[in-house]
C-alpha cells in the first residue's frame, strides 16, 4: 500500500469513528425529512419504492460479475455495517490523470485514464437513473444508491462511447457488476473514466465530494439533497428513479411527487417532458373538459382512459393514488395515466423506428401520437402530415412542448453544464463546449438539447443559449428566425458568446454558430469527407454577429 492510500485509509477510518460518535451522541434529528431508519446500519439498505408503475424487467437480468480487484468487503471503522463498494475499474488497469477540485475547482470528480474498452464496474448496489447521451460526457451512467449509514448518493460514470453503455435506465445493478466500457466521448482528450460520488443524489439536490476517501471506506456524508428513507415523498424527491431529474418548484407543489413518479414508468418518457406536456394540455388546472370531451389534468378522452395498455393489460387510468377509484379527475391517477399512455405510444413508435417504418425523434413523434394518434405517425412515416390539422395543431403542439421541456428539467440533468460565474457570453460558449463532437443531424436539437442523436447549426445555438440563460431565452428553430433575435453587433466588435451568422440569401442567413474569440467559432456543420458535427472552426468572411444575452 502506498503512502497516499495509507493516508486516505486512515482519514476514512477517522471519519467513520467521528460519524459513529455523532450517531451515539445525537440519535435523533431535527430534520423532518429523516427517520430512525437512517441510523440503522445493521443491513445494507435498499432503495425506496416511489410508487407509480414500475415496468416489468426493471431489475437486471445479468448475472453480476464481481470486480476481481476487490479482495474483501471493507467495513466502517466501528462496524456500523458492511460496505458493499468496489473500485470502478480493476486495480492496475488505470491511473489517476486528474484529481477532484482541479481546474480552479470546476472538476467535480476524478479522471481515471485507462485503455479504450476497459471494463467499468458499478461501485455499489443501486438503480440506474440515467444511461446514454449527456452533453459534456458524450455518454454517462448515473446510479442512485444508499450507503450503510442510510445516506442517499449517486455514482456518476462519464465518457463512454455509445456502445460502451451496457445498462439501461431503470435497471438494478449490484456492486462489482460490469456496467460499461472506458471511452473518450464528449469533452475528452483521451480514453478515461470521469467518476463522481454525489451525496444527496445527482438529480435531487446533492453535491459532489472527493471520491478517493469514499472509495477507501469513508462513510457518505450528509450534504443535503434526498433522504432515502424519509416517509415524506417530498424529501425523497424522486431519488432512485429518473423522476429525480424534474426541476424543483416548476410544477404545483402538490403535483410534484406525481410527476416524479410518472417519470419512472419508462425510460423513454421523462418527468420534465410530462410536466411540459401537462402545461400545454391543461396548464395544471383541474376539472377541465375540452370541446372535444377530453377531461382532467392530462386531458384524457373517456374512451382512451379505459382502453387497455398493451404493455401490461391494464387500463391506462389506474388507481395510482390508492383511494379505491381510478379516475381522470384524481391528480395521481391522471398523471400516472398520462405517463402510461405516453410510454405505450413510445414503445410502438420505437419499434417502427427500428424497422424503418417511420423516421424522426422518438420524443417528438410520441407527443405527436398523443395528440393525433399513433396511427397518424405510422401513416405519415414520421411527423403527421396527412391533414390540415396536423400542420395547424399537431406540429405546433409538439414544438411548444419540446421548447418548454427544459424549463422543467433539473439543471445539469443531461450532462455537466450548469450556469456559473462568468459573463453571459462565456456561459454560452461553455455550454456549447459540452457538445463538441456531437454528430450533425439536419433539423436536430433545440432548447431541449440534441434530438435524433445530434444538432444542426440553429439547434446547437438554441441549446447553448437556453442552457446559459437557465431557461430564460428560447431561440426559434431556424437561422433565419434567430437572426431576428437580440441586436446586431459589428463583426469587428464581436464578443465571446455572440451568435455568428453567414451564408446570407434573400431570406436571411443559412448558417449560425457561436463566437469563441480570436476569429474562431463553434458550429454544427454537415459531414464533409467523414467530418462534420459540432466543431470549432474559423469565422467565415461574410459573417455578421448578433448578441442575444
Amino acid at each position: 500500500m502506498n503512502v497516499r492510500t495509507m493516508m486516505l485509509t486512515t482519514i476514512g477510518a477517522v471519519i467513520g469513528l467521528v460519524a459513529l460518535v455523532m450517531v451515539i451522541v445525537l440519535p435523533s434529528s431535527d430534520d423532518s425529512c429523516e427517520t430512525d431508519d437512517v441510523l440503522n446500519g445493521s443491513a445494507v439498505p435498499t432503495l425506496p419504492q416511489l410508487g407509480g408503475d414500475h415496468r416489468a424487467g426493471a431489475t437486471s437480468s445479468v448475472v453480476p460479475s464481481q470486480n476481481p480487484s476487490v479482495t474483501g468487503t471493507p467495513s466502517l471503522a466501528a462496524g456500523v455495517g458492511p460496505l458493499r463498494r468496489t473500485m470502478p475499474m480493476e486495480i492496475g488497469t488505470f491511473t489517476i490523470s486528474d484529481v477532484f477540485g482541479s481546474r480552479g475547482g470546476d472538476h467535480k470528480g476524478i479522471d481515471m485514464a485507462a485503455a479504450d474498452g476497459t471494463t467499468i464496474y458499478s461501485v455499489s448496489d443501486g438503480r440506474v437513473v440515467a444511461a446514454g447521451a449527456a452533453s459534456g460526457f458524450g455518454n454517462w451512467i448515473v446510479v442512485d444508491a444508499v450507503d450503510t449509514n442510510g445516506r442517499a448518493y449517486s455514482a456518476v460514470y462519464g465518457h463512454m462511447w455509445d456502445a460502451g453503455v451496457k445498462v439501461r435506465t431503470g435497471q438494478t445493478v449490484t456492486a462489482g457488476q460490469p456496467i460499461g466500457m472506458v471511452g473518450s466521448a464528449g469533452e475528452s482528450s483521451g480514453p478515461h473514466l470521469h467518476f463522481e460520488i454525489v451525496p444527496g443524489g445527482r438529480f435531487t439536490g446533492g453535491r459532489q465530494i472527493d471520491p478517493m476517501p469514499w472509495l477507501d471506506g469513508a462513510p457518505t456524508p450528509d450534504v443535503g439533497g434526498a433522504r432515502a428513507f424519509s416517509s415524506d415523498p417530498n424529501c425523497v424527491r424522486g431519488f432512485g428513479s429518473a423522476g429525480g431529474a424534474l426541476a424543483d418548484g416548476k410544477v404545483p407543489a402538490e403535483l410534484e411527487i406525481w410527476y416524479r413518479r410518472a417519470g419512472t414508468v419508462c425510460p423513454e418518457i421523462s418527468s420534465s417532458l410530462l410536466a411540459a406536456q401537462a402545461k400545454q394540455e391543461s396548464g395544471f388546472r383541474r376539472g377541465l373538459t375540452s370541446p372535444a370531451g377530453a377531461q382532467g389534468l392530462a386531458q384524457f378522452l373517456p374512451g382512451t382512459a379505459v382502453s387497455i395498455n398493451p404493455d401490461d393489460g391494464k387500463p391506462y387510468i389506474i388507481d395510482a393514488d390508492g383511494n379505491g377509484t381510478a379516475s381522470v379527475w384524481d391528480d395521481g391517477d391522471a398523471i400516472i395515466g398520462q405517463a402510461r399512455y405516453m410510454c405505450a405510444i413510445a414503445h410502438k413508435i420505437a419499434g417502427w423506428l427500428s424497422t424503418g417504418r417511420v423516421s424522426g425523434d422518438l420524443a417528438a413523434l410520441t407527443l405527436a401520437g398523443y395528440n393525433a394518434g399513433e396511427g397518424a405517425v405510422l401513416t405519415s412515416g414520421g411527423m403527421p402530415n396527412q391533414y390540415a390539422a396536423h400542420f395547424s395543431e399537431t406540429r405546433p403542439y409538439v414544438t411548444n412542448i419540446l421548447s418548454m421541456e427544459p424549463q422543467y428539467r433539473a439543471p445539469g440533468a443531461q450532462g455537466r453544464f450548469t450556469p456559473g460565474e462568468g459573463t453571459d457570453g462565456e456561459q454560452i460558449v461553455e455550454a456549447a463546449h459540452d457538445w463538441l463532437g456531437t454528430p450533425y443531424v439536419w433539423g436536430g436539437g433545440g432548447p431541449q438539447g440534441p434530438s435524433g442523436g445530434g444538432f444542426d447549426g440553429p439547434g446547437l445555438t438554441a441549446a447553448a443559449v437556453f442552457a446559459a440563460s437557465s431557461g430564460a431565452v428560447s431561440l426559434p428553430r431556424t437561422a433565419e428566425q434567430q437572426w431576428e433575435a437580440g441586436r446586431e453587433i459589428p463583426i469587428a466588435k464581436a464578443a465571446v458568446g455572440d451568435l455568428v451568422f453567414s451564408g446570407f440569401g434573400r431570406q436571411g442567413p443559412t448558417q449560425v454558430g457561436i463566437y469563441t474569440g480570436n476569429g474562431q467559432m463553434i458550429q454544427s456543420v454537415p459531414p464533409t469527407s467523414g467530418g462534420g458535427g459540432v466543431t470549432e472552426m474559423a469565422v467565415p468572411g461574410d459573417a455578421r454577429a448578433r448578441r442575444v444575452l
